[in-house]
């Protein structure tokens, strides 16, 4: 418990829930952001003419595929995890490989480290010019920012993870530093082959018509097929880690206890996936209406977590002594590091609700600030009126439900760690069914 007894509860709940509208929002936009790209790619390629409807159509066409796919047990989920990563890595490795061998001429160093270019001028000049060229590098970090997400998903999904103390936060600090390096590397390899700039700046999929103009209009294609397929992977494992967030905070009364259940079939929570799918295509229904509106509310995905991110930092901060070491630690940095990301955080949410088009109008605001109060005025009013009443945080004593989620999953969740505090938490459970049952049969007899 990272805060003081009295108020852990409150900032679990407004943590859960602005982690929660985050997680939703995050798959909505990976998936949403997948239609756009196959219709646009359809529509450069043989003149498919796309409309906001066949759009959603093919976004409901990637929920479902990634609902059924997660409907595997974690035992077969794995085997996709293990293609994400060879697409993420060797994939994306020879991505950046091929362009590089296969362009005609490269760009100089100057115009891929030195070329400016503000495209927030939607009529006319810039925020370059009406403020300044730091303003404009400040909102391209946000383009970046938003890709770089689901650090909790290790958390998430550590239930289910061998010696989860010491290998999540392992495999989390691995990965951001394989798709830092990874990403740089893509980005550089993209930007040294850009052949005729004005072209691909007005091009209506940029990155397509750079690999075109590298590996014709075929490679270009295969390229652009295996860009999807690492999106499709990162949504479907976006939508993995979701369903368990919202397994576990059903679990300690953050939303209904009904969707704390592992169906026996699948082996899986099938009510989280399935309620997460059906959210994330609701939050996209504004895209019918207005695209402005629907950017406004999908970019509560990167402040929505990010906030979700920092309270429990900021809480190792304020009250050291709460925060108990486990078996990986950054020793003696972990005060810096995090004092730097509670700075960064404040820094990006500020930014990410700055508009970024001049001139600001009804078609160009930022939205983003507006769904923000929404989600905070939810967060912190139904703390207020009526969650503080009754919400406890998280679950210590297990009901009979949550021990038969335990007993149903055996080795898929408590015989997956070889701790001794593992084992002792599964003779608890025992000893809380027994006396589950004992009194259960007790009431019978009465």
């Amino acid at each position: 418990m990272l805060a003081p007894q009295q108020h852990a509860p409150f900032f679990a709940w407004v943590t859960g829930w602005f982690n929660l509208i985050g997680q939703i929002a995050v798959t909505t936009g990976i998936d949403f952001g997948l239609a756009n790209l196959i219709s646009t790619t359809a529509s450069v390629i043989n003149g498919y003419h796309a409309t906001a409807g066949k759009t959603l159509g093919v976004l409901a066409v990637i929920l479902i595929s990634h609902v059924a796919v997660n409907l595997l047990s974690v035992d077969k989920l794995r085997y996709m995890i293990y293609t994400s990563i060879l697409l993420n890595t060797v994939g994306v490795g020879c991505l950046g490989v091929a362009v590089l061998a296969k362009t005609r001429s490269h760009q100089t160093a100057a115009f891929t480290f030195g070329k400016f270019f503000d495209g927030t001028g939607a009529d006319g000049p810039g925020w370059s010019i009406r403020a300044s060229p730091a303003y404009v590098a400040a909102c391209g970090v946000l383009m970046s920012q938003y890709t770089i997400l689901g650090y909790d998903a290790s958390a998430h999904l550590c239930e289910e993870t061998r010696r989860a103390a010491r290998d999540a936060p392992a495999g989390l600090i691995s990965a951001i530093a394989a798709s830092a390096g990874l990403g740089f590397f893509v980005i550089l390899a993209l930007l040294f082959s850009v052949q005729d700039f004005e072209a691909v700046r007005t091009s209506p999929l940029p990155v397509l018509k750079i690999l075109t103009d590298a590996c014709g209009e075929g490679g270009g294609l295969v390229l652009m097929v295996l860009i999807m397929l690492c999106v499709w992977h990162c949504g479907l494992f976006s939508m993995t880690s979701n369903s368990r967030m919202m397994f576990a905070f059903a679990r300690d009364g953050g939303i209904p206890h009904s969707l704390h259940i592992i169906d026996t079939r699948f082996k899986c929570p099938m009510r989280t996936i399935i309620f997460g799918a059906s959210c994330s295509f609701l939050l996209a229904l504004p895209a019918l209406g207005s695209h402005v509106a629907f950017a406004g509310t999908t970019s509560i995905a990167t402040i929505g977590l990010y906030i979700s991110y920092g309270i429990p930092i900021a809480l190792t901060l304020a009250f050291p002594s709460n925060f108990k070491r486990g078996p990986f630690t950054l020793g003696g940095a972990s005060k810096i590091i995090a004092l730097i990301a509670c700075l960064w955080i404040a820094f990006v949410t500020v930014v990410f609700c700055l508009p970024t088009f001049n001139p600001v109008t009804s078609q160009t605001f930022n939205y983003t600030s507006v769904a923000l109060g929404i989600v905070g005025v939810f967060a912190f009013g139904s703390w207020f009126l009526w969650a503080r009443r009754w919400f406890t945080g998280r679950c210590r004593n297990h009901c009979r439900i949550c021990i038969r989620q335990l007993d149903f999953l055996g080795h898929e969740m408590v015989g997956r760690t070889d701790t001794n505090d593992s084992d002792s938490r599964h003779d608890r459970h025992q000893g809380l069914k027994s006396s589950e049952s004992i009194g259960h049969r007790g009431s019978d007899k009465k």
